[in-house]
């Protein structure tokens, strides 16, 4: 609990305008890549327009790459390095959404080294340091804006894996919530609890630290007052405020502390049903989930701590933490969510548990107690409807 080690070398300019500060910082290079999704709201927002304008005034050059999707593909990375130095590029400038920060660190490496993606993400090393990166996120819930990894997706394969470098920790994070205003209420809320399970993760983590529970349950604590308003009215800058911090918070937690197989299920469900949003995912199966280790008393005292920050003062059994996330999800009117809408038969439910172990098995590793495809299928079974 008390040892660690933390070294997050992100300088995070936070707050309301910070965009603006963006042509007054030192840049890494010369000319960036500049990343954005396929989407239309990094340009018709302005976004796109402001940072292009702002590199401009750091007197830096740029080329704009602008086919990520919201799950990301291995072959836009691949060929987002490919155009990274195409045109002589010396930096990446990531803004947009969680898919984009994290398809910025495989860009990053590919610009830098030749050969498969895939290769490197099945355990490869990278023969040279990535390109230096600068994230601007526009969505908050990955924390993706200051840590080194990132998950993409391989269709050919139906395979969904997080891996990263540690040279690839972005030196400079721009996180301002006026970029998040207008992001719709259903992903608000998908954002939002994608988020706050990371930081419940790190809490039941076996890697849990003094340093990263502070930093977890002050997060939890912030997505539970203000992701509702924030659903309910995306102009809530307070709110937006609040909750970016809660994500970028959750980059820093998962540096400090690895989160568990949650993320592993979720990641096989996206991969074999590309198009369910990954915070959707993670929400459908969260009850059955934290309730397989509550079951267990693995780890009662954290839940009961969970629960408190969540509202519940008087909570005195880990059942609590299930009660405050049933109303929370029911404040952001996401408790219906069903797999089947996506999709989905009972039958996978094998198929899934199998596919998250041989994605990310490696998070099974900080389960507060042990974990089989047994258990993983059965939280599945009793997840769908």
């Amino acid at each position: 609990m008390i040892s660690f080690n933390f070294n997050n070398p992100t300088n995070i300019l936070f707050g309301r305008g910070m965009l603006n500060e963006l042509g007054k910082q030192q840049l890494p290079g010369r000319k960036a890549c500049v990343l954005i999704s396929n989407g239309k709201s990094t340009r018709a927002n302005g976004y796109l327009d402001r940072t292009l304008e702002q590199l401009e005034i750091a007197g830096a050059a740029y080329a704009v790459y602008d086919k990520f999707t919201e799950n990301p593909l291995k072959e836009h990375c691949e060929e987002g390095g490919k155009f990274a130095r195409a045109n002589g590029c010396d930096f990446i400038v990531a803004l947009g959404g969680g898919a984009v920060l994290d398809s910025s660190k495989m860009v990053s490496s590919m610009a830098a080294n030749e050969g498969d993606l895939w290769e490197y993400a099945k355990g490869k090393e990278f023969p040279n340091a990535g390109l230096p990166i600068v994230t601007i996120p526009t969505t908050s819930g990955t924390g993706s804006e200051v840590n080194c990894s990132g998950v993409i997706s391989n269709l050919k394969t139906q395979e969904k894996i997080g891996f990263g470098d540690v040279r690839n920790i972005p030196v400079l994070a721009i996180v301002d919530p006026e970029l998040m205003k207008t992001v719709p209420a259903r992903y608000t809320a998908y954002q939002g609890f994608d988020a706050l399970f990371h930081h419940a993760e790190v809490m039941i983590s076996k890697g849990l630290n003094i340093l990263s529970e502070a930093i977890a349950l002050s997060a939890i604590e912030n997505v539970a007052k203000y992701l509702p308003r924030a659903v309910k009215n995306g102009s809530d800058m307070e709110a937006r405020e609040h909750i970016a911090y809660a994500s970028t918070a959750a980059g820093i937690t998962m540096n400090l502390t690895l989160t568990t197989a949650e993320h592993s299920m979720e990641h096989s469900m996206s991969a074999y049903h590309h198009s369910l949003p990954h915070g959707a995912g993670l929400i459908m199966i969260s009850k059955e989930f934290f309730q397989f280790f509550i079951d267990r008393h693995a780890c009662d005292d954290r839940f009961l701590k969970m629960a408190k920050a969540m509202g519940i003062q008087n909570a005195d059994k880990a059942e609590d933490f299930i009660t405050a996330l049933v109303e929370l999800q029911k404040a952001c009117g996401v408790d219906d969510l069903k797999m089947s809408d996506y999709g989905f038969e009972k039958s996978e439910a094998m198929t899934l548990a199998k596919g998250a172990r041989s994605m990310q098995g490696f998070l099974y590793t900080s389960n507060p107690c042990e974990m089989t495809d047994e258990d993983v299928a059965g939280i599945f079974e009793r997840s769908y409807c």
